[in-house]
């Protein structure tokens, strides 16, 4: 369900920059940069390289684009 919200013209300004770059959509990154802020205000301690890497890999095991890892026996 999709909700309208007032942003500044600023905000909107540096998202269709970033959008553009990153081949989103305006939208896209501004929910980008939410979901990014949520984990890190509920996760003080990661880093914003270790959230967007888990993003990735959650993202990957959604996909099938993963191998299970087996541990050698020595």
């Amino acid at each position: 369900m999709a909700t309208a919200v007032k942003l500044s013209a600023s905000i909107v300004s540096q998202a269709k920059v970033m959008s553009k770059a990153l081949n989103r959509s305006v939208a896209g990154q501004i929910e980008y940069w939410a979901k990014i802020g949520k984990i890190a205000e509920e996760n003080p301690d990661l880093t914003y390289d270790f959230i967007k890497k888990l993003l990735i890999a959650q993202q990957e095991v959604e996909e099938g684009a993963v191998e299970p890892f087996s541990f050698s026996k020595k």
